[in-house]
């Protein structure tokens, strides 16, 4: 039996997947969640990223580990043994500029970037990953108010693109690629953090859901990622957008292995070696994901690992969030995406009136 670190600000995902595909899994996690360890030998918190290289650093020294597979905030750090896309790799994605200039450079369609003073114009930071930050700007005093907001950061201004946004997950190989299906990303929507993800159903029936799993090949291919792989699109009536690349396991892990009967750390584990699965695999259900944050400040008393078949991200009994503050995750499933999103309200239901008694 092979070992596996999984390192980075959220790694519950990855974890579970490596857990079921046979792996022994440690973890170094900013959350630690029941069920984060439950599926682990062992784990590290930590608070802030910068010391997410310590940690990482403290369970190396203290096990003999074969692989690392880093997820979000962790890509770019120096690995050994190092199970995934290569940090030098990864950098240059991990900065939005840098992504469109390679979308361009490759003939993809993507939203024109635009210069100050064009509105209305989706304002994004060029680093950072779940587009919480994003926004979309129309006049000089929105913009300013939002730089403001970002602590004037780098950043970069994108034409607003209306549609469904998607993404694809793929697997690469350095010099190949295959998509192995559509997702439906779902968005947070209201008046704050209205882009940020918050979940996901797979597959997407989008009648150019083909098209973007083609685009995502060739993106994936020419990029040098390794492993598992995604791709962010808009998908309009006549085209698919690409957005940015995920050089990582995405958050839309669950749905995928849901939706299409797989394990996708196998596949992944596979990809890096080389190989890639001689074909796409066929949907057996629809799976959906949606991501609950605390509608004012509440403290979670229940336990909810009551319900764990429905709910993953699990806090402890105890734990507090603020108002806007991501209290865990319910998923849904059905053999059509009517049947999942009623199970996923079901779900939710019955995971806000466990926190209710």
């Amino acid at each position: 039996m092979k070992s596996v670190l999984v390192a980075g600000y959220t790694t519950r995902h990855v974890a579970a997947s490596a857990s079921r595909a046979g792996y022994d899994v440690y973890a170094v996690d900013h959350f630690c969640d029941q069920d984060l360890i439950s599926c682990t030998k062992d784990h590290l918190a930590f608070d802030e990223l910068d010391e997410l290289p310590f940690a990482v650093d403290g369970m190396l020294e203290r096990y003999d580990i074969d692989h690392v597979v880093t997820t979000s905030g962790a890509e770019l750090l120096e690995m050994p043994r190092r199970l995934g896309t290569v940090a030098d790799v990864a950098k240059r994605f991990m900065d939005k500029g840098k992504t469109q200039d390679f979308f361009e450079e490759i003939g993809v369609p993507v939203p024109r970037r635009l210069e100050k003073g064009e509105y209305p114009a989706m304002m994004k930071t060029l680093s950072g990953a779940g587009g919480w930050r994003n926004a979309c700007v129309r006049s000089d005093a929105e913009r300013g108010i939002w730089e403001e907001f970002v602590e004037h950061v780098p950043c970069m201004a994108q034409e607003p693109i209306a549609g469904q946004p998607a993404s694809v997950s793929c697997l690469g190989t350095g010099t190949s690629a295959l998509a192995l299906c559509a997702n439906e990303q779902i968005l947070r929507g209201g008046d704050t953090c209205a882009y940020a993800f918050s979940g996901s159903l797979t597959p997407c029936r989008h009648p150019l859901a083909g098209r973007m799993m083609e685009l995502a090949e060739k993106i994936v291919a020419a990029s040098g990622c390794v492993g598992s792989v995604g791709v962010d699109f808009v998908l309009t009536d006549k085209e698919a957008y690409a957005i940015e690349i995920n050089p990582r396991f995405q958050g839309t892990v669950e749905t995928v292995e849901k939706a299409l009967g797989i394990n996708l750390f196998s596949l992944h584990a596979d990809a890096c070696l080389g190989i890639l699965p001689k074909k796409r695999p066929d949907p057996v259900c629809f799976a959906v994901r949606r991501i609950l944050v605390a509608p004012c400040d509440i403290t979670i008393n229940a336990d909810l690992s009551a319900i764990s078949a429905d709910i993953t991200d699990i806090p402890y009994p105890g734990t507090s969030f603020e108002e806007g503050e991501v209290m865990f995750s319910v998923t849904g499933f059905g053999k059509t995406r009517e049947e999942a999103f009623a199970s996923l309200d079901k779900h939710i239901r019955d995971a806000l009136q466990l926190i209710k008694e």
